[in-house]
């Protein structure tokens, strides 16, 4: 399973990308949603990201991405990139 946590302040680019991630999976927070763990899926988010949404972002935007499996890996963009404090993940 993925996590997906976003923190956007432009109301229009957080509305936009709520129904971008809701293609994939379904929402268990008003900011995170719920995405079953396929590489091919999770590689489109990451590009899509890349090259849309980060150029969209303000300073404060931040995405964090929790990929819950064995490696339990991390991908954070935006403002959540300079932050590397380790996060607990209990599932």
């Amino acid at each position: 399973m993925i996590l997906i946590s976003y923190d956007i302040q432009d109301n229009k680019l957080r509305t936009k990308f709520a129904k971008y991630l809701k293609k994939f999976g379904s929402r268990l927070q008003y900011s995170v949603f719920e995405i079953k763990h396929c590489n091919s899926m999770l590689n489109k988010i990451k590009l899509e990201l890349d090259n849309t949404f980060m150029k969209q972002f303000g300073q404060c935007d931040s995405v964090i991405i929790f990929e819950t499996s064995a490696t339990c890996k991390i991908s954070r963009y935006g403002y959540a990139a300079h932050d590397d404090r380790d996060v607990i993940v209990v599932v």
